[in-house]
């Protein structure tokens, strides 16, 4: 009994205090249960840190990304080339990483379908880490070779081999670390019989993906006006082909095989299925080829849609022949015979004094 009067109840019993439970809900229609409000789960803010499953990382994460981030745009503005290049990367690459061991370990707490770090943040984290190292590699490189200069392709490929280097690591570090996905799961399984009919596949795909790219290549160049340079453009030397035919035909597509299709489609299935997943890799892979692209202010809106649009068909190609394969290998033997197919072509063109656009 409540006490409700200014004086003790007649009966000479003691008041008893006032007790003011926690509402509830109304109750429902007549037959209906009664369904009470769950309380939100701690730590859902995008900026709390109350039951988030690694609250240091997640912490970690965001004071580094933003750091690096204006350490990155202080060395644009100042400028400062160890700011720009070396300082601020190394600072982005550490939050971008936290972030995405953030991601992994909060994604697990929930039981996600997909318990790894999102494909957007792992790139993200590739790019900073990739300007680290080439600044301290070239740094290096210059006390040790002095006033020597390597040869262009010499250098693409040291590139590579470093770019190889930062793709594989991050990816070791971010998705096969945290236990989000394994190399058999990416579809790196070892190299037998089967993996030689899986490059074989691959490679018959190479000519007809390279006749409908011109196509579409050709209609672009026509309406925008520009034409795109190669990444690797030939030297008309046997040496400097072989060095390209390694860097772009060999080191290129594992590496990047491994990230756009091996990590981020397998990912990516798991939460948008096999065509969502192949479209959003597709999307990213473009866009990768196209974050460097630089030219006049007439020029560069040109050259990004020609960049961009141009490697469409061969990344759908790419990502529906690893769905379909469930190989690594498949993808990587379109992708080797593809670039190699372009590189002698143009190698063939300059030597026959043609040109090297």
């Amino acid at each position: 009994m409540t006490g409700t009067g200014d004086g003790p109840p007649a009966d000479g019993r003691p008041l008893e205090p006032d007790i003011h439970p926690d509402p509830v809900a109304p109750p429902g229609p007549p037959g209906e249960p009664t369904v009470l409000p769950v309380p939100a789960r701690p730590g859902v803010g995008t900026f709390t840190i109350e039951g988030r499953a690694a609250p240091g990382l997640f912490v970690l994460g965001w004071l580094a990304t933003i750091s690096g981030l204006a350490l990155v745009l202080i060395g644009a503005f100042a400028p400062s080339g160890p700011l720009l290049y070396l300082v601020g990367p190394a600072v982005l690459t550490v939050g971008l990483v936290a972030g995405a061991g953030s991601q992994a370990f909060e994604r697990r707490a929930r039981g996600a379908a997909y318990a790894g770090p999102s494909p957007y943040l792992v790139f993200a984290a590739i790019i900073p880490a990739t300007f680290f190292v080439f600044y301290v590699v070239g740094f290096v490189l210059r006390l040790v070779l002095g006033d020597a200069n390597p040869s262009a392709e010499l250098v693409a490929l040291i590139g590579e081999v470093l770019q190889a280097a930062v793709f594989i690591g991050i990816l070791s570090l971010t998705v096969v670390g945290t236990g989000a996905l394994s190399w058999p799961e990416m579809g790196w399984r070892r190299f037998d019989l089967d993996a030689v009919r899986n490059l074989l596949l691959g490679l018959s795909f190479a000519l007809p993906v390279i006749f409908v790219t011109g196509i579409v290549a050709e209609v672009l160049v026509s309406a925008f006006g520009v034409q795109p340079e190669s990444p690797l453009p030939p030297t008309g030397t046997a040496v400097g082909l072989v060095l390209e035919l390694l860097a772009g035909a060999l080191i290129a597509p594992l590496i990047e095989e491994a990230v756009f299709r091996g990590f981020a489609i397998t990912a990516w299935q798991r939460t948008a299925g096999d065509w969502g997943a192949i479209v959003r890799a597709s999307l990213l892979f473009a866009l990768a080829h196209v974050i460097n692209v630089s030219g006049t202010s007439d020029q560069i809106l040109g050259l990004v849609v020609i960049g961009f649009v141009t490697r469409l068909p061969v990344a759908f190609v790419l990502g529906w022949l690893f769905v379909r394969q469930r190989s690594i290998w498949a993808p990587v033997g379109l992708h080797m015979s593809f670039n190699g197919i372009l590189l002698v072509i143009a190698a063939l063109n300059v030597a026959s004094g043609g040109s090297t656009g």
